[in-house]
């Protein structure tokens, strides 16, 4: 009996065709999963399209990237902002060293806080002054002075500077100079305002004022609070723009007289 001849096979796919198919439908998810998790900006995608198109001069349409001035315009309050923040990390950190040469820790303390249109500077007045006087006696503090005037220098030009005096409600006392809370709180801050001008801050940025007791932290009934209301204050802030100012005085000047 004679032998059956076996059956050709049948031609089929080489067998790298199959991982490489495997590995274009893996290629094909991955890319699907991007898209899903994206977000897709038209304004974008037809500006890359332009850009694309002018510098392989292949794909047609779209719209060709150019820095407009709008852009600049957004970019710069941002810029703006991180510089004033920096400065205000270094005025932190002068604070912090201050207090660390004047007082090891104890004692009242350099302060910076937030305010509406900036931040202030809390000087206690007992690391500046005697009781009843005005003059600058700490070598720690004139120190603290000229690195803040540093600082001034280099803010904005939009950033001012008022320093204010303030007492609690006891008099100088007999053996002050001063007559009053009145010209004791004036004359410390225009002592702290001359130092700053010795350290080269711009006259035009900076102004002083006096409260006397009229503007307290804390109560005056107690200790502790009168040492908080004897302080002087840098007050920090942007100044108002021409347009703002001349709205403010239109205001006014439609107000009806009483």
């Amino acid at each position: 009996m004679g032998k059956k001849k076996c059956p050709e096979c049948e031609e089929c796919l080489p067998a790298w065709l199959a991982a490489f198919g495997d590995l274009m439908s893996l290629l094909l998810c991955f890319f699907v999963l991007l898209l899903s998790m994206s977000s897709m900006d038209a304004k974008k995608i037809s500006e890359a399209i332009g850009s694309l198109s002018g510098a392989m001069s292949v794909l047609e349409g779209g719209t060709k990237t150019e820095i407009s001035k709008r852009r600049i315009q957004e970019s710069t309050p941002i810029e703006s902002q991180d510089e004033t923040s920096e400065m205000v990390n270094r005025i932190t950190q002068a604070a912090i060293d201050a207090n660390e040469m004047m007082e090891k820790g104890h004692g009242p303390t350099i302060s910076l806080e937030e305010a509406q249109e900036g931040f202030v500077i809390e000087l206690p007045a007992s690391l500046l002054f005697k009781s009843g006087s005005a003059v600058i006696e700490n070598d720690d503090a004139l120190l603290f002075l000229k690195r803040v005037a540093l600082i001034i220098e280099e803010l904005p030009n939009n950033m001012e500077v008022t320093v204010k005096g303030h007492t609690d409600n006891q008099g100088p006392g007999k053996t002050s100079p001063f007559k009053d809370n009145w010209e004791l709180s004036s004359a410390r801050a225009i002592s702290v305002l001359q130092e700053l001008l010795l350290d080269g801050v711009d006259p035009a940025r900076i102004s002083a004022a006096g409260y006397a007791e009229y503007s307290p932290l804390a109560t005056n009934a107690t200790k502790s609070g009168r040492e908080k209301n004897r302080r002087v204050e840098l007050h920090f802030f942007g100044k108002k723009s021409a347009d703002e100012a001349k709205m403010k005085r239109s205001i006014l000047d439609k107000a009806p007289a009483k």
